[in-house]
């Protein structure tokens, strides 16, 4: 059933929650569907198919579900399926769904849904097309309203134009 939700790429960081240390999601199921990504040379699209050990340290610190006399074992999470994915689209190199924020893994030790993604891993990259959009919104700033200048109105405040502010 899919979910609403944004896609997870290569360097996801997720958590277990029996665990006590997050780590991060890495992609070796698929190498051809970039996302956030202009190069198309680091954020891989997650899939449904990262299953095993598909994190960078490969724990999640240690495992409350496997007590010792002195503490608790170290975790191994063994993800065996992930749940609430996309599954409206099927890529084509691994026949995997896209994982999305609000995915869980399910873990071999916990049996149940454990392993949630607490950011998705894209992150806002300005590239020369989010400059030209912005010279165009300023275009169409203009004409809009030709009485205001678009550049000084972005413009910031010279420091003896600011007043101090007393309480």
């Amino acid at each position: 059933m899919s979910k609403e939700g944004k896609l997870v790429c290569y360097g996801a960081e997720c958590e277990c929650q029996f665990g006590n240390a997050p780590d991060k999601l890495i992609v070796e199921t698929q190498s051809k569907r970039y996302i956030n990504d202009p190069d198309g040379a680091e954020k891989l699209v997650a899939t449904n198919k990262e299953i095993g050990q598909p994190f960078e340290k490969k724990t999640f610190g240690q495992c409350k579900m496997q007590p010792t006399p002195s503490g608790y074992k170290p975790c191994q999470p063994n993800i065996t399926e992930w749940q609430d994915f996309y599954d409206k689209v099927t890529l084509s190199d691994n026949d995997g769904n896209p994982l999305l924020d609000v995915s869980k893994a399910i873990c071999a030790i916990a049996g149940a849904p454990c392993v949630s993604i607490t950011f998705h891993g894209q992150t806002g990259k300005p590239v020369a097309q989010n400059f030209e959009q912005e010279e165009q919104e300023k275009d169409t700033a203009s004409q809009m309203n030709p009485l205001v200048n678009p550049n000084e109105a972005i413009q910031p405040m010279a420091q003896s134009q600011i007043k101090a502010i007393t309480l």
